[in-house]
């Protein structure tokens, strides 16, 4: 080396699909899985002519449209649009670019822990108003339960259940608790809802501080739940640890929270590579230049041969 920085060589990611698939390990390509629900992302299919700077993601070849998805890559033949509707394609400062590489990766993986938020969110809901109804309602319904069971008591002969670990003794210990105690446990319910309810509005919009509050609310009750399993261990106890255990460990690596691998800085330039103009850019074939594969660690390597 004469003291100069090497030049990195023209980078060439492969279009999504087209690596040889993994029989043991599949990768999941959410480019792929984007374009199969909401279709592929074209551009300038209303246009009526193209422009040498709109190769990148249309031409034009035996009377045919070629357009570039760009979105997974995929290039589509279509006839030239008979009644277009503009003379060029917009410019690209006048495109949002579809999500692509890692970007889309976090915000799959993103919605589907919203999802089991709102789920959460909804549950705690239902059982704080179910908690409420019940304070409100105490005195009615412990009335109404005594009537029941002097009506199976005296149908029966005799008591319905006279031992501590019935169900007529634990809907009794029910009715003993006090309507303040009550009220306190549907209000933490509600609050916890509430919490469940906007981390899964700021997850599904891909918001850092979501991020952030999930790992918060995620990891306090990681010991509680480790706890429980020491207790007794049932099949949803032990999903549920592994589902929140899985959660922490991807917004912590992943997503870099608390400066880890980088933090957001490292984070933001990490989605910078794979979304934008210049990331077309760089997953088109130059012809006669030397393919460049990315490793995993994002590291460029040359393909010999």
């Amino acid at each position: 080396m004469d003291g100069k920085t090497a030049e990195r060589p023209t980078v060439l990611r492969t279009a999504p699909g087209t690596e040889r698939p993994r029989r043991f390990r599949p990768r999941l390509r959410y480019e792929l899985i984007g374009c199969g629900l909401h279709g592929h992302e074209l551009l300038g299919t209303d246009a009526e002519h193209l422009r040498p700077a709109d190769a990148l993601f249309a031409r034009e070849a035996g009377g045919l449209r070629w357009y570039r998805c760009l979105r997974c890559d995929s290039w589509v033949a279509l006839p030239p649009p008979t009644a277009p509707t503009r003379q060029f394609p917009p410019e690209r400062e006048q495109v949002t670019l579809p999500l692509r590489g890692k970007a889309l990766r976090d915000r799959y993986v993103l919605r589907l822990i919203a999802l089991d938020r709102l789920l959460h969110f909804l549950v705690l809901g239902v059982l704080s108003a179910a908690v409420f109804l019940f304070a409100t309602h105490e005195v009615a319904l412990n009335a109404e339960f005594s009537r029941v069971l002097q009506g199976l008591q005296g149908g029966l002969g005799g008591p319905v259940n006279d031992t501590e670990a019935g169900l007529v003794h634990q809907v009794q210990r029910v009715f003993s608790v006090a309507a303040v105690n009550l009220y306190l446990v549907a209000a933490g319910a509600a609050a916890y809802a509430a919490l469940e309810g906007v981390e899964a509005i700021g997850l599904w919009r891909g918001r850092r501080w979501a991020e952030y509050l999930t790992f918060v609310a995620t990891v306090v009750f990681v010991p509680y739940e480790i706890w429980e399993l020491t207790r007794s261990v049932s099949p949803l106890k032990m999903l549920t640890l592994v589902i929140n255990l899985a959660i922490v460990v991807y917004l912590v690596v992943a997503k870099r929270l608390f400066g880890i691998r980088g933090g957001g800085a490292a984070e933001r330039a990490e989605r910078a590579e794979d979304s934008g103009w210049a990331a077309l850019e760089r997953a088109t074939p130059v012809p006669g230049a030397a393919p460049v594969a990315v490793r995993a660690d994002h590291t460029d390597f040359v393909v010999e041969g």
